[in-house]
């Protein structure tokens, strides 16, 4: 049986890598709890296109 609870899977996404032009896009999946924090989450992560530490936000 499921556990039931406020943990949810977001998709983050580069924000650096948008704006670069380079193909590609560099994604984590990551759980976060919605109920202690309802808004979108960023987090430093390491983008393997560009080769270099960017900051990750959540989308949809």
């Amino acid at each position: 049986m499921a556990k039931k609870g406020n943990r949810v899977q977001v998709i983050l996404e580069c924000t650096e890598h948008k704006t670069s032009g380079m193909a590609g896009t560099s994604r984590y999946i990551t759980t976060k709890n919605k109920k202690n924090t309802p808004e979108r989450i960023e987090l430093k992560k390491f983008n393997p296109i560009l080769k270099k530490v960017t900051v990750h936000k959540e989308i949809k």
